[in-house]
């Protein structure tokens, strides 16, 4: 795929720049339902786990706590520089695995573990590593699995990620966003260039099997000239994956956001212009574009899956394990087994009291029907293998394929005509062009979307621009 295929001019995405989901999920976490029957779900689960006893698991642990507020930031996040909190919050963790325990049965295979946040090294080696045992003690870690940690390079020293690298962990993230000091003040994050690529040279010398690092377009005070220089020092590091993601300024969502200054920035013309070169500026660098926000190193797995056809999706963005089902712990942690949905409450005072009082401490679910089922597979594989397989489909849900989705199949002509889209006599094919456009295609399939537009305001305060 040459680079000028896809990123020599971009001009024409403008009118493609509406808001809509990340599809980490179907449906989206906002069409969860509360109050949750916490019962039914503990029966379900059980027999569950029962069936599928020998299929591993994914985990994901919630760890919430930041010493210092991104104003950028719209993950749910405590800040406080009080340590004591994340002695407490560990606690509360293991009260919370060990209610779900008696649920999983003999179901304790892990194979992908990820620690998000918040600032998961706001925990010191020594909790994490009391987490780690924690979590080994129940459950069995494949050889060959993803354990994988977010970092802040202000929070870990480099000679402290061989300690990570033993305690268990063999995958890390880590947050740059932008090197250029003014949008570092603009945002309040401030970090060194050098602090961060020693922190990246000493993953790869600690033996990480791959290191990401998350860069974000469309900051206040951004430039074209500035973000180029950023991509230029993370490129020369050559880290394994880099996410590049669009910045979403939603400050009645995220109130940290009213801190940012408006005016400061990047106009739309402005912020596509930045993407467009970072994009190319990746590819030329020999990055494969995997979808979204997302690129790898031909010979990462990430890479290798996508040409397999086995990439997946779910709450920690492109993966090779999606397909598993996943336990999350933890505040506002959202778990997916067994064509269930449920999220934690999202405030710690909630979270700890629903574990005192002995109950799992979920806020809001959602029960798959089958049409949520049969939609949910043409989103993950639009957005994970930029193609549909018809007959598949039809075979495994018992449809037919173009009397179902007629509607969709109309609404998708524009894109089709404009070289985007594919129309095969099997399914569908995103070109390689389509892809910047991953997500307006995958919209047209969500029925919950589509009922939600009798109120268009509401739902576009819902969620980001999808560039």
């Amino acid at each position: 795929m040459e680079a000028n295929t896809l990123a020599s001019d971009l001009g024409w995405l403008a009118k493609y720049q509406t808001q809509g989901p990340r599809y980490t999920s179907y449906p989206t976490a906002d069409r969860f339902h509360a109050p949750f029957e916490v019962e039914r779900y503990k029966t379900a689960l059980t027999e569950h786990n029962t069936r599928f006893a020998d299929q591993s698991l994914s985990l994901y642990l919630h760890m919430p706590f930041c010493s210092h507020l991104c104003f950028y930031c719209g993950c749910n996040k405590i800040i406080t520089k009080d340590k004591t909190r994340g002695e407490v919050y560990l606690r509360y963790l293991e009260r919370e695995l060990a209610l779900y325990e008696p649920l999983l049965g003999e179901r304790r295979g892990v194979k992908q573990l990820h620690l998000g946040g918040g600032t998961p090294t706001f925990f010191s080696l020594a909790q994490l590593e009391w987490l780690m045992q924690r979590l080994q003690s129940t459950f069995r870690f494949a050889g060959d699995g993803e354990y994988s940690i977010e970092i802040d390079p202000r929070t870990v020293a480099a000679s402290e990620m061989e300690r990570l690298r033993a305690i268990g962990f063999n995958r890390a993230s880590l947050g740059v966003q932008d090197f250029d000091p003014a949008v570092q003040q603009a945002v309040h994050r401030v970090q060194s260039q050098a602090m961060t690529l020693e922190l990246i040279e000493a993953t790869r010398k600690a033996g990480f099997a791959s290191t990401s690092v998350d860069l974000i377009y469309g900051l206040p005070k951004q430039t074209l000239a500035g973000f180029e220089r950023t991509l230029d020092a993370i490129v020369s590091a050559r880290p394994d994956r880099i996410a590049l993601y669009g910045y979403a300024h939603l400050p009645s969502l995220f109130y940290p956001q009213t801190r940012i200054d408006e005016r400061d920035l990047p106009s739309t013309e402005q912020k596509l212009a930045i993407m467009q070169r970072a994009i190319a500026h990746l590819l030329e660098a020999g990055y494969v574009y995997i979808g979204m926000d997302h690129f790898a190193h031909p010979d990462d797995e990430l890479a290798v899956a996508q040409r397999d056809g086995a990439l997946q999706r779910n709450f920690q963005g492109y993966s090779t394990h999606g397909g598993h089902d996943m336990l999350a712990l933890g505040v506002s942690a959202i778990s997916f087994m067994g064509g269930i949905y449920s999220q934690n409450h999202k405030t710690d005072s909630d979270y700890y009291k629903s574990l005192s009082e002995d109950t799992l401490p979920i806020m809001r679910g959602y029960w798959l029907t089958q049409d949520d089922r049969l939609r949910a597979a043409v989103i993950q594989s639009i957005m994970c293998q930029g193609a549909v397989a018809q007959s598949e489909l039809e075979r495994e849900f018992e449809v037919d394929f173009d009397a179902y989705f007629a509607t969709e199949l109309g609404e998708l002509q524009p894109f089709i005509a404009e070289g985007l889209l594919e129309r095969r006599s099997k399914g569908l094919r995103v070109t390689p062009v389509g892809r910047f456009v991953l997500r307006n295609i995958a919209m047209l399939f969500d029925a919950h979307l589509r009922r939600a537009r009798q109120s268009p305001e509401r739902e576009r305060q819902r969620y980001s621009k999808v560039l």
